[in-house]
């Protein structure tokens, strides 16, 4: 049996300097780690599906009890989706989706990790960032989207969303759906509310600005390439 602090460990059995077998095993992971991507990714927008979201919040909650550092999750869906589908047909509500989920990648920083839950609901982890940042992003996008028309497979229209957020602490002890269900929670008030709004644990009477920091800035022009 080989073992792989033996120095031979990764040469060919056969003592042959370019080895096929070798050549092939390279071949066989790469295409698993391709496998891999595939199947924890949304083929209708690219984004990364349910299996995804919820390996990297068990990630981020580790690394969270491990230093201290919260980080927070956007729960959001487009208002009145099923009127889009219903008037405009499922095509046109596939566009819209996919519209949708490029403006969210678009308008959010590079290490943030855009979802799509199912349906026309998507979910947004923003690593190390508080509740107040975590309102302003959601608040942010949520206006963008209001003030951008969509293009819905050569129909334009004009969606709003509706959004809950919530964030993680070192005292929460929350599994990955559990925190899921909190974030939804404040979705669900949003849409009770009358939609087209951000829902999250009250903040007190401090007013949410929406306004990009330098970092923010910097952090989403490095996304827009």
């Amino acid at each position: 049996m080989y073992n792989s602090s033996d120095p031979t460990y990764y040469s060919c059995p056969a003592g042959i300097t370019h080895c096929p077998l070798q050549e092939r095993i390279s071949e066989l992971e790469e295409r698993c780690r391709k496998l891999e991507e595939l199947i924890e990714r949304d083929p209708l927008t690219g984004l990364y599906n349910y299996r995804f979201l919820t390996r990297v919040l068990a990630q981020e909650m580790d690394r969270t009890r491990r230093n201290g550092s919260p980080f927070a999750l956007i729960m959001m869906d487009i208002d009145g989706f099923k009127q889009i589908n219903d008037t405009l047909g499922h095509e046109a509500g596939n566009c819209v989706i996919k519209e949708t989920a490029a403006l969210l990648e678009r308008y959010t920083r590079q290490s943030d990790q855009v979802c799509r839950y199912g349906g026309d609901e998507f979910a947004i982890i923003l690593p190390g960032a508080n509740l107040f940042r975590a309102i302003r992003t959601a608040e942010r996008l949520r206006r963008t989207l209001e003030n951008t028309e969509i293009d819905a497979c050569g129909t334009t229209v004009n969606i709003t969303i509706s959004a809950g957020v919530d964030i993680f602490t070192k005292d929460h002890h929350d599994s990955p759906e559990d925190f899921i269900t909190r974030a939804d929670k404040f979705l669900f008030k949003a849409k009770s509310m009358g939609k087209d709004r951000v829902c999250s644990p009250e903040l007190g009477t401090e007013s949410v600005n929406t306004e990009l920091s330098p970092e923010e800035k910097a952090a989403l022009l490095d996304r827009q390439g």
